[in-house]
């Protein structure tokens, strides 16, 4: 795995010109949400579609 000032980089590298603060943060935000979901699912963290849906269900039934 790429270090963080590696993946900024990369993030910085892929920006069109002109953009925005927000674009940059929004970037890293998805950035690290996604390897926080691969991480997850690598360590097995994970539910089935099932299981959502039955969670969903449950909440909306209330």
């Amino acid at each position: 795995m790429s270090s963080v000032k590696d993946t900024l980089r990369e993030i910085a590298d892929e920006l069109p010109e002109g953009s925005s603060w927000d674009d940059v943060m929004y970037r890293i935000y998805v950035r690290q949400k996604i390897e926080a979901g691969i991480t997850d699912a690598e360590a097995g963290d994970v539910l089935s579609h099932e299981d959502v849906f039955s969670k969903y269900r449950e909440v909306t039934d209330k």
